[in-house]
């Protein structure tokens, strides 16, 4: 399945990884668990347990949802989870190529995108 892969600390990337529960959940290192903050037929595939585990924080969806750990934007079939469009892979993969440093000030959270290979 076609995905495009967000780690924390790193750029996003195209993957291609196996159409299984058990490979989605190796993926993200645990439950999995699906978010649809878009209009299109795509999905947020992270770990259900992410932020209550302290995994690190990853990127800002959309919607305001914080993802901490790894995680995927997949596409929607009719039942089930599929390749990402071409189309959205590109779309997806400009918001999301750079990874996000997140700082809190005065009780309130940012997160600022930066270069992992210029970062020292």
């Amino acid at each position: 399945m076609k995905v495009l892969l967000l780690e924390p600390g790193q750029l996003a990337k195209e993957a291609d990884i196996p159409h299984e529960l058990s490979e989605m959940q190796r993926v993200v290192g645990g439950t999995i668990q699906a978010i649809y903050p878009f209009p299109e037929q795509a999905a947020v595939i992270c770990n259900d347990e992410g932020l209550l585990l302290g995994l690190p924080l990853n990127r800002v969806i959309d919607t305001g949802i914080v993802v901490a750990g790894i995680c995927f934007i997949c596409g929607l079939g009719e039942e089930d989870f599929t390749d990402l469009p071409p189309d959205l892979m590109e779309r997806f993969k400009e918001r999301y190529y750079w990874p996000r440093q997140f700082i809190r000030v005065n009780g309130k959270l940012f997160a600022l995108p930066y270069d992992p290979e210029t970062r020292g």
